[in-house]
Parts: structure tokens; sequence; C-alpha cells
């Protein structure tokens, strides 16, 4: 189970996250988990492209390894790097000390100050000591998940999902996977089409 919309109770229990960015800017943040992987990646570039619009990329550090033409790709379009962990690890499921080494490993290869705990959840104590590592970390959450991760969720009902609750500053949550994929092909072109006629601005984080 999961909701599309974030509570309000759940940013105001972690307020040293970041939920969406400021609500004055006609501006939405889209980011993708996940990646960098043959054939979803490139679909997502090329209809950022066809929008010149850039977003922001939480990256699997074993995927870039896997897949360095794809990751530099991301980097020539402009777009922006988060670390995703170099596998993927469920914060709540792993010791402090094994989840910040998998961060490191990732880190190497990404130098990043953005960070996205893989599923959402991570320990208080990995935060803190992630934070304590590099001060200007930034770890980012969302205000909108766009479900594209369940297979039981009809393409139609993934669009629905974001477009009713997508505003300005939003930061929305698609995944750059496989398993996403036959949500992703249907949603995303039609989102972008959809945002961009409301006049919204596409940044990254």
């Amino acid at each position: 189970m999961y909701l599309v919309k974030t509570p309000w109770l759940l940013k105001k229990l972690y307020p040293a996250l970041t939920w969406h960015k400021g609500r004055d800017s006609h501006c939405i943040y889209l980011t993708f988990d996940d990646g960098p992987i043959p054939i979803v990646t490139p679909f997502v570039l090329n209809i950022l492209k066809q929008h010149n619009a850039r977003a922001t990329f939480f990256c699997i550090g074993d995927n870039v390894t896997k897949h360095p033409e794809i990751y530099k790709q991301l980097l020539d379009d402009g777009h922006r790097i988060g670390n995703h962990t170099y596998n993927h690890l469920k914060g709540w499921d792993t010791d402090d000390k094994t989840y910040i080494a998998n961060f490191k490993k990732c880190d190497e290869l990404l130098h990043t100050n953005l960070f996205r705990p893989p599923y959402g959840r991570a320990k208080r104590s990995q935060v803190k000591k992630l934070k304590s590592l590099n001060p200007q970390l930034d770890v980012i959450m969302w205000d909108v998940l766009s479900g594209d991760f369940d297979q039981q969720l009809a393409p139609y009902a993934c669009l629905q999902n974001v477009l009713k609750h997508t505003g300005n500053g939003s930061i929305i949550v698609f995944h750059d996977s496989l398993k996403a994929f036959p949500r992703l092909e249907y949603v995303l072109p039609r989102a972008m089409e959809h945002w961009a006629k409301a006049g919204y601005c596409f940044e990254v984080l």
C-alpha cells in the first residue's frame, strides 16, 4: 500500500528532508529512480528532450557501472544526478554500517549532494550519519508518487495519479526501470504534454 500524495503529517515528522520545492514558482521537479538501464532511460531522455526539460535521476551505483554510456548521456543532456545507494538497499532492513558503506560506494561514482533512500525508507540514525559525512547532503523525498512501479495499476490510473496531485513545486517520482516501463511509457509523454500546456517549467533539484 502506498499513498500518491505525501501526507502533511509525515512532512512535519521529518522536516529535515526535502518533500517539495517553493509553492510560489510555477515549476515542477521530475525525478526518476533506479536507472540507468537500456531501453527505459533512453526513452525518458528522448521525451524530456522533446520538451526541453531537465530532470533529476537517482541512480543505482551498480546500474551506473553496468551502463556507463547511458549514465554519460544523462550528464551530457544536462540532467542532475542523485545517489540511490549502490544496490538499492532498504534502510529499514539494513544495519547502519552496511547501509552507509553502500551509500559511499555509490558516492564514489556519482559525487553528488543529492540522496534519495530506496523505497523512501531510511532509519533516522542512517540519515543522521549520512548528514554527518556530508553536511551539504540534501535528502530528497517527494510529494507525488506516480505508482508506476505498481504492476496492478492501469496506465490510465497512473496518469491520473500524477495529473490530479501535481502542483507548484511538486517533486514527482517516476522509475526508469523495466518493472515500471509499461506504465511509464504511457504516462510520461501524456503528462509532459499536459504540464507543458499548463505552463509549467521543468527544473532540476
